[in-house]
């Protein structure tokens, strides 16, 4: 370990009362890099110190008189950095965060005073880049800008964050600053080509892990079937919630500090208020170390949970990815995964939250009764010894760019010297924000003419509409928001909400007041929303021979109504009845990757009496489930279509979606491995020990035709028709 001779006896004395000797041998790689202004991307393993790394040239930088930019996905990182950076005790270092849970006289004074800004891309999109003569001398003195947990923007939200930071740039060169940018991520694979396409810079890297580890035991585990018939009569495992409540109270009872990822907010609640509930039967005291954390709480609940969880107040700990990213919390012994979590990257993210400081740890994937859960755990070398993903996002995409060259044009009026900052599409994009009366072309350039915000058209989390507030409705008091085309899924009338371990029955849902009231309840179901969906072929960009039929990748519409919902007994998943709903239909411009196989083909499948249309909407389920292990997605950013008679193709058509506006990249991903996505569905569906289907292999959660038809076999064969021998 050592320090490089640039920096200052004061920051090394420092961190030396923080028991920091020197930078080991990557740390001081990254910070050299930075300090001789070239840009970087530090892309080494959980808890190998990369904070440490930037923070050395960022604090010197402003030591010299430069202020820095510290960029995060979430509140709470950036609160967990905060607490880092005023630890080291130096008057000349003025930190603050800059986010919506900063008063507005807080505000002002980190505007005029500031020089670390820790903030998130929604407050660099909506405040400091419209706003940016408030801003005027931090962004002259800007000198570093740090993108903490870059992995995390992939699909529509990475793109635009990309968006907004060739906006920053365009910026900072408006006064004179040309800052040299920092990326951290997890392990991803090609970590500069992805840092690249994030911000639009050359990018060195530093990929070689110096930190002394110590071992993590790494368990798959499975929930047993239990005696339970399903949809179609299929096997029913016992739920990923229940099993992982268990788990987490078991190890809270051997005062073994845990954290349990779970996929929602619900799942969070969920998870724990059945462990509280199995707790309490063991002492009345132990319930109380047992909490929910996720988005949607007040800023100080969730600091207070952060707090009682490094003090060892609470002992476990159900959240969402919420606390995926970087926030140091030492001493944590386990963590259970409760499915899997999108991407190899994220898995061993959330793996690398125990175990800190050189400690052993153990770690717990439990698979949910899904395609690609149960493939995983059956087949440990598609984990283990793999390299992880690529960043997939289209900065490109004209859904996404459009917005941001309005919100560029209302910050400084577009020249031809912009255009590539923005990228290829830049000039053709324009043209069409041109026609669409959005920006008017002078001479001097593109102008930004109408009185609305123009940062108000990019929607960066991708919700789609303005939040829908979830109200009680006997206080009026306000319990949370939800996203509102999750609304139509989550808080429809009928729905069982989760809030802070208190459970509520949604009333009524109002779209257009943007309100859910709901009432408290204690039903023993959840429920579940389902839909149906129409998709038409818009325009066929690429194809190739897959077989004897044809993989294509194109542009297509897709009608999605959300028609009824079921509900399921919450400890052992059983279906107790299913009622309709009555929502409007939303549309979606996007991308899809599809396969088709001509009727020659299928001819003598059919006259075994296969069931063509069920083998297909079989295949198609699987499909789905799969895709997430090959495109960085996760299984709700996709949906599917499939018929034996799609009206466009005149063909049996398999369609797999990007859930988003223009369209994410995944799909595009699943057309580039589509041989491999397509062999491991099948496999997926042979190995699995059901008889006709089950959630394991071929049953969807959200299918709006009740699974059915389905046809296991089939799916086999008809895969087995399109893919090449093995």
């Amino acid at each position: 370990m050592c320090w490089p001779e640039w920096v200052g006896e004061l920051l090394v004395s420092r961190l030396r009362n923080q028991g920091v000797e020197g930078l080991w041998e990557h740390q001081a790689e990254a910070a050299e890099l930075a300090h001789r202004g070239q840009n970087v991307i530090i892309s080494t393993g959980t808890a190998s110190g990369k904070s440490l790394a930037y923070l050395v040239p960022a604090v010197s930088e402003i030591l010299s008189g430069g202020s820095v930019l510290y960029l995060t996905p979430t509140k709470a990182l950036a609160a967990d950095q905060l607490r880092a950076v005023r630890g080291l005790k130096l008057a000349q270092v003025r930190a603050a965060t800059y986010d919506g849970d900063t008063p507005p006289d807080e505000r002002q004074w980190v505007r005029r005073n500031a020089n670390y800004v820790l903030t998130n891309p929604d407050m660099l999109h909506r405040s400091m880049l419209p706003h940016h003569s408030a801003w005027t001398s931090f962004w002259r003195r800007l000198k570093v800008v740090i993108v903490d947990e870059c992995h995390g923007y992939r699909g529509v939200f990475g793109s635009h964050v990309a968006q907004i930071l060739r906006r920053l740039r365009r910026i900072c060169g408006k006064y004179g600053s040309r800052p040299v940018f920092i990326l951290v991520s997890a392990t991803v694979s090609d970590p500069a080509a992805s840092a690249m396409r994030l911000t639009g810079l050359e990018m060195a890297e530093v990929t070689t892990d110096a930190s002394p580890r110590g071992s993590t035991t790494f368990a798959l585990w499975e929930p047993p079937l239990t005696d339970l018939r399903g949809e179609s009569g299929a096997p029913v495992r016992r739920t990923v919630t229940a099993e992982t409540a268990d788990l987490l109270s078991d190890l809270v009872v051997d005062d073994v500090r845990t954290l349990a990822f779970v996929r929602s907010r619900r799942a969070a609640e969920t998870v724990s208020l059945i462990a509280r509930g199995h707790l309490e039967e063991i002492s009345p005291e132990l319930p109380a170390r047992v909490a929910a954390y996720r988005a949607g709480y007040l800023s100080e609940d969730r600091r207070m949970l952060e707090k009682g969880l490094r003090s060892g107040e609470i002992m476990g700990l159900a959240t969402t990815n919420a606390l995926e990213l970087g926030i140091d919390v030492s001493g944590l012994d386990a963590v259970l995964i409760a499915g899997w979590p999108g991407t190899r990257a994220s898995l061993w993210q959330q793996a690398g939250r125990a175990g800190r400081d050189g400690q052993d740890a153990l770690a717990v994937l439990i698979a949910r009764d899904d395609p690609l859960d149960t493939y995983l755990v059956h087949h440990p070398e598609a984990l283990f010894g793999q390299p992880v993903e690529a960043i997939v996002l289209d900065p490109d995409n004209p859904y996404v760019l459009g917005p941001h060259l309005c919100a560029a044009a209302a910050e400084i009026p577009l020249t031809e010297a912009d255009l590539p900052v923005f990228g290829p599409s830049a000039e053709t994009v324009l043209d069409d924000l041109v026609q669409q009366g959005m920006l008017r072309r002078r001479a001097q350039g593109w102008f930004w003419t109408r009185r609305e915000r123009a940062a108000n058209l990019a929607d960066i989390r991708g919700s789609g509409g303005p939040p829908v507030q979830v109200v009680e409705s006997s206080t009026g008091r306000l319990l949370g928001t939800v996203d509102e085309p999750s609304a139509h899924s989550s808080v429809h009338t009928g729905a069982v909400y989760l809030h802070q371990g208190e459970t509520y029955l949604v009333e009524m849902l109002d779209l257009d007041a943007e309100v859910a009231l709901v009432t408290q309840a204690s039903p023993d179901y959840s429920t579940f929303a389902r839909d149906v969906t129409d998709i038409s072929v818009l325009e066929s960009l690429r194809s190739h021979p897959l077989g004897p039929g044809e993989l294509h990748f194109g542009t297509v519409e897709v009608t999605r109504q959300v028609v009824s919902f079921l509900k399921r007994r919450v400890q052992t998943g059983e279906v107790l009845g299913e009622e309709p709903l009555d929502l409007p239909p939303r549309t979606l411009r996007t991308r899809a990757v599809w396969w088709t196989l001509p009727d020659d083909v299928l001819a003598p499948l059919r006259a075994e009496g296969l069931d063509l249309g069920g083998a297909a909407h079989a295949a198609e389920h699987a499909s789905i489930g799969l895709l997430p292990l090959f495109a960085t997605c996760d299984r709700w950013d996709i949906g599917g279509v499939s018929t034996e008679l799609h009206m466009d193709t005149g063909l049996l058509t398999v369609f797999v979606y990007d859930g988003h506006e223009g369209g994410a990249g995944f799909a595009e991903r699943g057309y580039a491995r589509a041989l491999d996505w397509l062999t491991a569905t099948r496999e997926a569906i042979a190995s699995c020990e059901c008889e006709r289907g089950c959630p394991s292999c071929i049953q969807s959660p959200k299918c709006g035709n009740g699974n059915e038809p389905l046809d296991k076999q089939g799916a086999i064969q008809l895969l087995d028709t399109l893919l090449p021998p093995l």
